[in-house]
């Protein structure tokens, strides 16, 4: 089983990329979880990972691994992925052109994403980037209605994050070897796309009043 394992990985990256991915709606959540490929405290004694993996920090503390960063739609399904060392910041990806490819509208991230030169950059691509804005910053924001109300359900990712570890068991910190482990990703991410019942919204939040946010 785990010889044959490793010869699928080519086949199933090639099928994730092409037909397991969900098409984008126009409003879109980009967020990024760890991936842990061992405790902290046994980070020099991994070597199945030891020219790839890096040390990273997350809102949980100091963790060895990688980042999965992924961008969902309304409706709960991956748009794209992209797998990058623990160390790499939430907003590189969003850099290159072949992760934002497929998206256009409306893109919601937490305050990490939060950078005037990664807006911009967005914007000339056709994608509008919603945050909210950190405390320290006095300026005051006027967001459409239905804005604030995407901001408030961005959760959805989170809950797409625990079901992708808990129920596809996209994370674990028994590795034997590095094909198997993305491969191991990669079959977590087509079954998530299978399953029948996704974390979604109701999309028919329509108002065009203005809300004045004071952050």
């Amino acid at each position: 089983m785990v010889e044959l394992k490793s010869t699928s990985f080519i086949p199933m990256m090639i099928y994730l990329k092409t037909k397991g991915l969900a098409d984008c709606t126009g409003i879109s959540f980009v967020d990024s979880t760890p991936l842990r490929v061992c405790d902290k405290r046994r980070i020099h004694q991994n070597k199945t990972f030891k020219d790839f993996a890096q040390r990273g920090q997350c809102s949980l503390g100091w963790f060895y691994g990688f980042k999965l960063h992924i961008i969902t739609n309304d409706c709960g399904g991956i748009v794209d992925f992209m797998l990058t060392p623990a160390n790499v910041h939430d907003t590189n990806p969003l850099k290159m052109k072949g992760f934002i490819k497929k998206l256009y509208g409306k893109l919601f991230g937490d305050k990490g994403y939060l950078s005037k030169e990664l807006f911009q950059s967005l914007f000339y691509n056709g994608i509008h980037l919603v945050t909210k804005l950190r405390k320290n910053m006095k300026t005051k924001l006027v967001t459409p209605i239905q804005d604030a109300f995407y901001l408030r359900k961005r959760a959805i990712i989170e809950t797409i994050f625990d079901q992708l570890k808990n129920i596809f068991q996209i994370e674990h910190s028994r590795n034997r070897s590095q094909v198997n482990y993305f491969n191991n990703i990669f079959s977590a991410l087509i079954a998530y796309n299978f399953a029948e019942k996704k974390p979604s919204l109701k999309n028919n939040f329509v108002d065009t009043k203005q809300l004045i946010l004071f952050q």
